[in-house]
């Protein structure tokens, strides 16, 4: 299948690591399951799915201190939620100034039916991401890191990515949902090559749970 590539920025991300419980610390670059949702965003159908492959850095890993007013709990249909009683500051360290290169490529899944064809996906996708459609906002970690986003051609002459290679250590990879009532964090060795992190494929044996 064709690989798709996006080039995405924004002045704040914060792909947060799950071993920290109470404040916010991101990973020092995106991940994967934040690259399959940047393109789900702009194309997402039953029918087929995203697989990411590899992301290229484009600017410094910069880091930056903030504090957020956030919310202790979840409204639901049978709660409440009064903001005011409920609100937390918390601290957080964030990614800064980020731009990404991220490859992707689109796949049927077993909701294909016969009539429906990869072709179709590729055309409608290409359509939505050269004019800047996208079905939700597509964000950096968090719903408030909103980012731009812009289709690259594989003929495009472009800069290469920062000239840094060392190991991001255990990296979250994406949640596996076979039991939807209770999903199952994976994980993988992350490891950027002159700027550039290749993702293991989804049955990897380099994914552990």
């Amino acid at each position: 299948m064709p690989s798709f590539c996006l080039e995405v920025s924004g002045d704040f991300a914060c792909f947060t690591r799950p071993e920290m419980k109470v404040e916010r610390v991101s990973y020092d670059v995106i991940t994967p399951s934040s690259v399959r949702s940047i393109f789900e965003s702009i194309l997402w159908k039953p029918a087929v799915r995203w697989v990411p492959e590899r992301i290229e850095v484009l600017t410094p890993v910069r880091w930056t201190s903030l504090r957020r007013n956030e919310v202790g709990s979840k409204c639901s249909a049978r709660n409440a939620l009064y903001v005011e009683d409920d609100r937390q500051q918390r601290a957080g360290l964030f990614l800064r100034d980020v731009r990404y290169r991220l490859h992707s490529r689109l796949e049927l899944t077993e909701s294909a039916n016969r009539q429906e064809s990869i072709t179709k996906f590729i055309e409608m996708f290409e359509r939505r991401a050269e004019k800047g459609q996208c079905f939700n906002q597509p964000y950096l970690g968090c719903r408030e890191f909103a980012c731009s986003f812009e289709l690259r051609s594989a003929t495009t002459v472009l800069p290469p990515p920062i000239d840094e290679s060392r190991s991001l250590g255990w990296m979250l990879y994406d949640m596996d949902f076979k039991n939807a009532k209770d999903p199952a964090p994976r994980f993988f060795s992350a490891v950027i090559e002159k700027g550039v992190v290749r993702i293991p494929e989804p049955t990897s044996p380099e994914i552990r749970g």
